[in-house]
This record gives structure tokens, sequence and C-alpha cells, in this order.
């Protein structure tokens, strides 16, 4: 294939926002030029104003196949990234059947995920109760990195691990250099706080709010650190939602520890009070928590004590969120927001005095680095596949659910007002969606560590 160019006034790279001209050649960018004449034999792309950010990496997702097509499943996952932007899926291992706690499941997801993706992707090992043996073998079989939740993930076939069990794997995980991540919730406070609640009004949000609270989190990454201390492995704290365990993972940082955290449009866009009694589908475990609380995780990404934001999109068939139960004890917690997640956060990040740049480094650049493919991924620089996102951060949209391109369409922020439309995304140079369609046979392969 001959070098083609991609050219805006707006190219987000590593050294800033600036007009220039991306040159691809086989998948590859093999250059990025000032936006000045080029050849009248390259073929060019000029999106003038608009702007091309790298293509986006969404280390937690949940595809939940094989085993649970019904919810998720890979071709409607990568058709809804590409129409949100993103280029490369890391999949958590808990919701397929059988769970990707070892190597002959994670040999069954690839052969699932064979000719179905729109876009790149990749899979955690998980790392239960009773599965220490295969840590080192799934992280020889490609694996980016581990899983593992310290509280009842909500479904069975995964299970929770204990302090003893986590101790227990901790010298594997350090073995094999790659991050563990770690769902921070312990039961003690879950379970007091849920036994206190027996017999509350559960159709009320404050209700569920309750029964997570705080503590939860803060007693987690207490003892998350203490072990990091003790073990020395990568520690990586998923959708952080309390911030009051901000100071004590800045003490972390500042310590030296290797400690990353990531947070989720919905803990930065939405907040307790606004959340109606029998709202299900703002159900996500730990909780969406109030106004203040928010704010505060806006200023732990502006301190750079959050790294980067990611989905947790974690679908589900519209029975299970009980909808019309408004029952919040027995709906399913997660937010599905593959499509939507860009301009859900630009909508927040832009009115905070953030720009484009603090985008790609918080949903490119970080999660591609704890994916460990941060050479390859997640910025528009030469030698890096040409994965593109071409973006109007000025355009505004109410949510549809002709937005939603994940397998069932609902989500909270139907009727949202947001800000920046994903107009297309490329994919090592070959465009795999415009303007609500998806061009061209799927291109999306597994990108092993």
């Amino acid at each position: 294939m001959s070098v083609q160019a991609f050219v805006s006034r707006r190219v987000v790279t590593p050294q800033g926002i600036r007009a220039a001209a991306v040159l691809v050649e086989n998948g590859r960018i093999v250059d990025v030029t000032p936006a000045g004449p080029l050849s009248a034999e390259i073929p060019l792309k000029d999106f003038g104003d608009l702007a091309i950010l790298p293509g986006l990496v969404d280390s937690h997702v949940h595809i939940n196949e094989p085993g649970r097509t019904e919810w998720e499943g890979f071709r409607t996952a990568t058709r809804a990234a590409a129409a949100g932007g993103y280029t490369l899926l890391v999949d958590m291992p808990l919701n397929c059947l059988p769970p990707t706690t070892t190597v002959a499941a994670l040999e069954a997801k690839r052969n699932a995920a064979s000719g179905q993706c729109t876009v790149g992707w990749m899979a955690w090992g998980g790392v239960v109760s009773d599965n220490q043996g295969h840590i080192e073998d799934l992280a020889a079989a490609g694996v980016p990195g581990f899983k593992c939740f310290l509280v009842h993930p909500g479904i069975d076939g995964f299970t929770m691990v204990t302090e003893q069990q986590l101790r227990a794997a901790l010298p594997h995980v350090a073995r094999t250099g790659l991050p563990l991540l770690v769902h921070a919730e312990l039961p003690g406070p879950v379970d007091a706080a849920t036994q206190r609640l027996a017999q509350a009004d559960w159709s009320k949000y404050a209700t569920y709010l309750a029964s997570r609270p705080d503590e939860a989190e803060l007693s987690a990454i207490r003892l998350l650190l203490s072990l990091c201390r003790e073990f020395r492995f990568r520690l990586h704290i998923v959708h952080l939602s309390t911030s009051l365990a901000l100071d004590m993972l800045r003490a972390a940082k500042s310590e030296g520890l290797p400690v990353s955290v990531e947070t989720c449009p919905h803990y930065l866009h939405f907040s307790s009070e606004q959340i109606a009694d029998g709202q299900t589908l703002f159900k996500c475990a730990p909780p969406i928590r109030s106004c203040e609380n928010c704010e505060r995780l806006w200023e732990g990404l502006r301190e750079r004590v959050i790294d980067f934001v990611v989905t947790d999109h974690s679908p589900c068939p519209p029975a299970m969120k009980r909808l019309d139960e408004r029952d919040f004890r027995t709906a399913w917690g997660g937010i599905a927001s593959l499509s939507l997640a860009l301009p859900v956060l630009w909508t927040d990040a832009s009115r905070r005095g953030f720009t484009l740049a603090d985008i790609a480094r918080w949903t490119a650049e970080g999660p591609a680095k704890l994916a460990g493919c941060e050479s390859q991924k997640g910025r528009i620089a030469k030698g890096y596949d040409a994965d593109l996102v071409v973006f109007d951060p000025e355009a505004k949209f109410v949510a549809k659910q002709e937005h939603l391109h994940y397998r069932h369409r609902i989500s909270p922020y139907l009727g949202e007002e947001l800000r920046g439309i994903v107009q297309a995304t490329y994919l090592r140079g070959n465009c795999v969606f415009e303007s609500g369609t998806f061009p061209g046979e799927p291109s999306g392969r597994e990108i092993r560590r």
C-alpha cells in the first residue's frame, strides 16, 4: 500500500495539539510532519478543523463471549467501540463461560473472537481462589495482566479472593512482572451495611449507596498498598469511586510504590443527588457518589493521582436491570457506555479547562501502558499503529438509542446533551466507522503482549 496522509489543523500528538499531516503506510505511522504542501502523489484526507486523536484504548470492558453472548459479544462490543473512537479493547475475565482463568479458557476466547472484531482486542487473565498454578501459564500465553475481586463480583463462577488466597497468588503475579487489576472493595463493610439496611426501601438510590460505603473501598486500598509494599507487584486500582482514597494513593505514589489508578465516566458525570429512586440503570459497584465527591475525582485527575479513564462497559439484557421492579438490591450492577464515553468525558472535561491532549492521555496513552502495548498503541507518533479518531469537539447532540451500537441499547446517558461527535475511526489506516456506518469486513485482531 502506498503512503496516505491524514491532515488536520488539530492533530493531538505527544508534543501537543498542532496542525500536522500524519503519514501512514502499511497500517503504521511513518511520520508526523508539519501541515505543509505534500507530494501530489500522496492520497490526502484533509479533515480541516476536526481533531485527530489517537485511537482510544479501553482496558476495562466486559465482552462476555464465549458463554454469555446474549449480554454482549465480540461483534457488537467492537462495533460499539469503533463508533465511540476506541480501537483496542481489553476484556475482563469474569462474565464469559468459561472465565479466563486458565490457558484453555483463553484459547476458547480466541476461537470465539475469530473473524468477528471491528477493532483490536486483548484479554486479561483472572486470579481466583484456586488458580494460583495457572497464573504464570496465562502470562506465557500472552495475557497483559490479571484481574481479581476482593468482594463477590455479582456473578457465580468467578470467585473473589481472600487476603490469604491473594497472598498465595502474589508471588506468581510478581514473577510475571505484569499488573494485577483489583476491584477494591472489602466485603466486611458491605455486609455490615447491607445487614443494617435489610428492612430499608431498596427502590431508593440512597439505600443502595449506603450499602456500598466508602470504607469498603478505603479498607481494601489500605490492604492492597500494604501487600504492594511486601510483594512489590504492579498494583492497579480499577474504577475508583471514592475521592477519600486520593490522599493515601498520592502518598503511595510519592513513596514510589508501583501503583496506578483508573476511574470511569459515570463517576465523573453523574452524582448521587441526580439519581431518582427506582432508576436502576445507574446501579454500578462501587456506586456513583455525591456531587462533591465527583469534583474531587476531577481534582485527582488534574493532579495525576488518577492516571486515566476507562468505561467499565458492563452490559446485560434489559430484564436484568429490574427496571419495572425498581429494585436496587436485585438489579444487575453495571453501566454500558462504549459508544458514548468519549463525548461524555469531553463534555465534562472541556468545561473544566482540560484539553484534547488530556483526553488522549487519559483514554489512549494511559490504558495502552497498563496493557503493555504502549510502544504500538495510544499515540500519534512515528512507528505506531495508524489508529486514528476524527472528532468534532464543538458539535453537540442529545444521546439517543441510535447512538448506542452495543447489543442492548439501554443507557443512563440517554437524553443527555453531550459535546463532541466521533466522525470516523481508523484501524491501522483503514476506516472502520464513519457517520454511523461500519465499512469493510471485520479486521480487528488480538494484540498479544
